[in-house]
């Protein structure tokens, strides 16, 4: 052979092994990603080829999956009760992905999860179509339904998450206004333009405001401002007076801060009637006394300045580092640079009726098999002892007054213990513009004395036509509280 079909022969042998290497290279070390990559069409076809796992509540679907003629994608998923359902299912769209339990469980809904592998080898074998696994949450309908509808009749932007104390349990979990995930479960071009416009809104139905959205928690964060002066001994007699004046000038500041009751009611008094009334000027003066560190510390046990995964993600409620004497005295009120996500003061709620003891917030009782094995169940896991049993019981007794005697009475259940916190939160960059947040917590108790409920209510009503004098805690929130804690109490 000469020389040049010689040369010509080595090139050709190279770029044949070259392309063997490269064909193997894709075919084994980049098969992964390859195959799961979003823009593989093949993936999404897969995806929706069968029909989906479902998402249980009360031992119901509230999911499903239709059929969609004329499609490549054969499947798409429709929601029941939809709207009221959504901050728990969140989305599953052929054309906008999926979000909450439908993404955070997809691989146990549509079947492809690494724990279901034997199911899905048998299933080839015997010819069987893959079909999903269900997600069976702790939600309780008649709560969930009294969270919704609540919100639902102020026509309200605002959120409820009600909490079993002793487990953790996540009982209800409702945001307004909120969507029909069914709408634009597809890929046609109307369901994207329905999309879009959801997006488009002011009032953002898209969100999650029990989960990942934080506000000024006002006067609800008194019960734990509350709870910290007891812990650290700066309070030791809840019946003693403070020595507070009203109105309380803040500390290294001509500002004077009022209440929203005659200053007969709170000038001086004890924690314990500062709590009844919601005085301004008694928790001012403990979170001074307290100081940012302890009162941080505190805060902190209950899960603040940390994200929460239940298993869905939850942003991180905050007690800045950072703060001087007179925005450490307005955290007392719960105002100043402190934000909290309502699921964040349902766990406050939650950890003081459970005696201390804060329980890590879960929303799934359990993930089981197409069979309907199960796979994983869902289990209550102690989060902090964030204040000794003693401190819990005397704040229990302060919010339990405060429902009998004081501001919180509309949270009353006949033959029920209950303990409340309203709350009137301020923001915006001028306080005095904006129409004010309102709150409300409160637990209930059983006939064993346990708490098997605390709720956190939140509403925001710049969009509700009342005047400003009704925008209370008390008024707004209380109702929807006591309608949840009742539904669960009946079970």
């Amino acid at each position: 052979m000469n020389r040049p079909l010689r040369h010509i022969a080595v090139f050709c042998g190279i770029l044949t092994l070259a392309l063997l290497l490269r064909a193997n290279w894709v075919q084994f070390a980049q098969n992964d990603d390859l195959a799961n990559d979003k823009k593989n069409r093949r993936v999404q076809i897969e995806a929706f080829s069968h029909p989906r796992g479902d998402i249980i509540v009360g031992g119901k679907s509230i999911t499903g999956s239709k059929e969609t003629p004329g499609s490549d994608f054969k499947f798409k998923r429709v929601f029941k009760e939809g709207p009221m359902y959504a901050p728990v299912t969140g989305y599953f769209s052929q054309a906008q992905g999926s979000t909450f339990l439908e993404g955070v469980h997809n691989g146990i809904l549509s079947g492809n999860d690494d724990r279901l592998f034997i199911k899905r080898t048998l299933d080839m074998l015997t010819g069987e179509k893959q079909r999903g696994g269900d997600v069976v949450t702790t939600i309780d309908p008649k709560a969930q339904k009294a969270a919704y509808q609540g919100l639902v009749d102020l026509n309200a932007k605002g959120a409820v998450v009600a909490l079993d104390p002793r487990t953790g349990k996540v009982l209800a979990m409702a945001s307004t206004p909120s969507y029909d995930p069914s709408v634009f479960a597809g890929i046609s071009l109307a369901e994207g333009k329905k999309f879009k416009e959801l997006g488009a809104r002011k009032d953002k139905p898209l969100s999650n405001r029990a989960l990942r959205e934080i506000y000024p928690p006002g006067s609800t964060f008194k019960i734990l401002t509350a709870a910290a002066a007891l812990e650290h001994g700066v309070v030791t007699d809840v019946d003693k007076p403070t020595g507070a004046r009203t109105p309380y000038k803040l500390p290294l500041s001509s500002t004077r801060i009022g209440n929203d009751v005659p200053d007969a009611n709170c000038d001086k008094v004890s924690v314990k009637t500062g709590m009844q009334w919601s005085c301004n000027n008694v928790f001012l003066d403990l979170a001074d006394k307290l100081g940012k560190d302890k009162l941080r510390e505190t805060a902190e046990k209950f899960g603040f300045n940390e994200e929460q995964f239940i298993p869905v993600r939850a942003v991180a409620s905050s007690y800045p580092e950072k703060l001087d004497k007179p925005q450490t005295a307005l955290t007392g009120m719960g105002q100043g640079s402190l934000t909290s996500t309502p699921l964040q003061m349902a766990m406050v709620t939650a950890g003081l009726a459970n005696d201390g003891k804060v329980m890590k917030p879960y929303l799934v009782e359990e993930l089981r098999g197409p069979d309907l094995s199960t796979i994983e169940k869902g289990s209550p896991d102690p989060l902090n002892q964030a204040v000794s049993e003693k401190t819990a019981k005397t704040v229990q007794d302060m919010m339990e007054n405060t429902v009998e005697n004081g501001t919180a009475n509309k949270a009353k259940i006949d033959g029920v213990t209950v303990g409340g916190k309203t709350g009137t939160a301020q923001h915006g960059a001028d306080v005095n513009d904006e129409r004010p947040y309102a709150w409300f917590v409160s637990y209930a108790k059983n006939s064993e004395g346990e708490s098997p409920v605390a709720v956190a209510v939140f509403v925001d009503p710049s969009n509700m036509n009342i005047p400003r004098s009704e925008i209370a805690g008390g008024k707004l929130g209380a109702p929807i509280a006591k309608a949840v804690m009742e539904a669960v109490l009946e079970r």
